[in-house]
């Protein structure tokens, strides 16, 4: 017998929730052919058999929330096996004592389920000052192997738990410093409504869904984490408004229609590549400097109850070398994508920088969280008539603000500084990115 496994659809992805299973017991499947639609903290996506055989046993129901990467979902019957009663088909038993043509999957949920246990099994460990250590099972083995001293790591996962990356990095002495540890390795306390004055029963309450806690836990993270700063500057837009008329009319017959977003994003990807120091990422190796200016364009989605469903950011892939129309034939698609959560994980994952614009909401200006690992996000404000100085003399004209906000260890001022004024003069002179 298989075990099939709930599947890691992100490297970020710790659980998900079985939307929808699409096969039922006594169905016979073979690699390729779509078996669940799993919903991630980004997207609803679907899952392909890698083996052919019988399902003989579904373990997880359809809807269920909060199921764990790598742990059993279903069992498989391949050719030649017997079918082995459930009651039979303990995990207990299979840890105990696996066949020996036992699948690598199969053999992969044996070892996780074996370091769980004995996680649970041992004494909790504690930091010299009594506060308890926060750690996967794997960091736990990796860091008995490595001879570390789990008191002496900080970790980095939630709520300040150790995972494989921090006993990685102490390995090569770039643990940092282990004071002021106990304090963030415990869970920031969080009292109820009712403590805090609202009374049960005076709000509808509305479920987080894996999208929201994803968001919820990444934004603290970056906006704890991250020394980020903004800069701020005004962009006179009539004259890109009135290229933006001439460049839909040439492209009306093929019926594709550019948006000032899709100025924005094609003027940010080329002063990216001009100061080739704002496209950049921190990490512990040292600056990453990027090769292309990846574009990653937020996108609201919206909930299941008709409200907000979170944020998610497709991205534009080179879009330096990418016209006008190329870029908003693709945003649209993204963004279609995007609100239907029919992304692929490449399409939402590894941008070099952001754009997030409110400007169709009216807001004027602001400052949005930093996507790590990205060095940088722009946010759009709205464009409007304002009053301005022209020659010595007053005049109107429309102006769009917009706000840099950077990651001080990779962008510092002036870098942010120079790449706002190239950014300014290329959306002010629309010609300068066509040519």
């Amino acid at each position: 017998m298989t075990d099939i496994l709930m599947p890691a659809l992100s490297p970020t992805m710790e659980e998900g929730v079985l939307s929808k299973w699409l096969v039922k017991v006594g169905d016979t499947v073979k690699a390729g052919d779509v078996m669940a639609e799993i919903e991630t903290d980004k997207a609803t996506m679907e899952v392909e058999a890698v083996d052919e055989g019988e399902i003989t046993e579904i373990l997880v129901a359809e809807g269920t929330e909060g199921v764990k990467v790598n742990s059993p979902i279903a069992r498989l019957r391949q050719d030649g096996e017997t079918a082995v009663p459930a009651a039979k088909a303990e995990p207990s038993k299979a840890e105990v004592d696996p066949k020996p043509d036992a699948t690598p999957k199969a053999a992969v949920a044996k070892s996780e389920k074996t370091e769980a246990a004995s996680a649970r099994a041992a004494p909790a460990a504690k930091r010299a000052d009594g506060a308890r250590i926060l750690a996967s099972p794997l960091a736990r083995r990796l860091a008995q192997q490595a001879g570390l001293d789990l008191g002496a790591v900080t970790g980095t996962g939630p709520h300040g738990r150790i995972v494989k990356r921090d006993i990685e990095a102490a390995g090569k002495g770039k643990a940092r410093p282990a004071a002021g540890a106990a304090a963030s390795a415990e869970p920031r306390k969080v009292q109820s409504l009712a403590q805090m004055g609202i009374p049960d029963g005076s709000y509808d309450l509305i479920p987080l869904d894996g999208m929201r806690r994803a968001i919820a836990r990444r934004l603290t993270d970056s906006f704890r984490d991250v020394p980020h700063f903004p800069l701020n500057i005004d962009c006179d837009i009539d004259g890109l408004l009135a290229a933006r008329v001439q460049v839909n009319a040439l492209l009306e017959k093929d019926g594709i229609k550019v948006s000032v977003n899709d100025f924005v994003i094609k003027a940010s990807a080329m002063a990216l590549k001009a100061v080739p120091e704002a496209n950049a990422s921190y990490s512990l190796e040292g600056i990453a400097l990027h090769h292309h200016a990846d574009v990653a364009m937020a996108v609201a989605i919206p909930g299941q109850d008709g409200g907000s469903g979170g944020l998610i950011t497709p991205i534009i892939r080179k879009a330096e070398t990418k016209s006008l129309s190329q870029i908003a034939t693709e945003s649209k698609d993204l963004a279609k994508r995007a609100r239907d959560r029919k992304l692929k994980p490449d399409e939402f994952q590894g941008g070099t920088f952001s754009v997030s614009n409110l400007g169709m909401f009216g807001i004027q200006s602001f400052a949005s969280i930093i996507n790590e690992p990205q060095g940088a996000i722009m946010s759009v404000g709205a464009g409007e008539p304002r009053p301005v100085v022209r020659d010595g003399q007053l005049a109107v004209a429309t102006i769009m603000t917009v706000t840099l906000t950077c990651d001080h260890r990779v962008v510092d001022g002036a870098i942010g500084a120079k790449f706002l004024q190239v950014f300014k003069a290329m959306i002010e002179n629309p010609v300068t990115m066509l040519a």
